[in-house]
């Protein structure tokens, strides 16, 4: 980890990352692009130690109150949050403003910072967004090696619901010869379903690979599953987008579960109720107390 200071932490859509870079260790993470430009080792963390100021400096400057959304590109919650205390710093200016949140995450350590969550949601929204690639956690432990198993995340979701938070989860990436299964989609819809999550995003089922993620993949598909970085490259050559051989069914399976238990499944709905801002009023704050 290094320590940087920051010039600004909010873009012009009000995402930010408080850190870059990721501890995670995923195999397919698109954030090791080259296109990037990270100027250090993935693992090597950037820490914006001024986030929290450059925040306070951004939520006191905005005419209207908004959707502040992070995780976008660095999750919250990496290894080092525990000591550091950076997001829930945030959380807490987010809080204290009165500003929505749309967090995104694959660690339930988010449940560290469940009162901040409660006392947004009370004011306005908050939206806890989660990654699920692998309902079979064996697997997922491949996969996604140094980050809660996908059961963890499941009861991560169970628990969000009984607290009253909204949640979304990112069904993606979905690795062709991997996990492009109707076992492992029907799974991961079933656990949506009991956990009524308000929708789920996919963007089509498959994976991107970029100059700087491709290498890293392949060289995981060579340690963890031999023989399938040669089927990659038969089949997709230099490819920027990866599609499974079974995307037109899994998709068509995805719609109609979604349609099915009432969950949103379209991507311009999902980013549009994301980034809608929604200040409750006296009385519905009143109602929950």
């Amino acid at each position: 980890m290094h320590e940087v200071e920051a010039k600004s932490i909010l873009s012009a859509q009000n995402g930010m990352n408080i850190y870059r870079g990721c501890s995670h260790g995923c195999i397919y993470c698109d954030a090791r692009s080259t296109c990037y430009q990270m100027h250090h080792a993935f693992e090597d963390i950037e820490v914006k130690r001024n986030a929290p100021e450059l925040l306070e400096q951004a939520l006191r400057r905005k005419r209207k109150r908004c959707m502040i959304g992070t995780g976008a590109m660095s999750d919250p919650y990496l290894h080092l949050e525990e000591k550091l205390g950076l997001t829930r710093r945030c959380l807490e200016l987010i809080d204290e403003y009165g500003f929505g949140l749309a967090i995104q995450t694959k660690s339930d350590r988010i449940l560290r910072d469940l009162d901040l969550l409660r006392s947004i949601h009370r004011k306005t929204k908050c939206v806890v967004q989660i990654t699920l690639t692998t309902f079979d956690d064996a697997l997922c432990g491949v996969i996604e090696p140094n980050v809660c198993p996908t059961s963890r995340r499941i009861q991560v979701l169970h628990i969000l619901r009984e607290e009253g938070i909204p949640t979304v989860v990112w069904m993606t990436p979905i690795l062709p010869f991997i996990n492009d299964t109707e076992e492992n989609i029907r799974g991961l819809l079933e656990a949506c379903k009991a956990a009524e999550v308000y929708g789920i995003l996919t963007f089509g089922t498959g994976v991107t690979l970029r100059d700087g993620d491709r290498q890293y993949f392949y060289g995981k598909l060579d340690q963890h599953f031999p023989g399938v970085k040669e089927r990659y490259i038969r089949t997709y050559g230099d490819a920027y987008e990866i599609p499974s051989p079974n995307r037109a069914y899994l998709d068509r399976l995805v719609r109609e579960e979604c349609q099915r238990a009432g969950m949103v499944s379209n991507p311009e709905k999902l980013y549009a109720w994301l980034h809608a801002f929604e200040e409750k009023g006296v009385g519905e704050q009143l109602t929950l107390f």
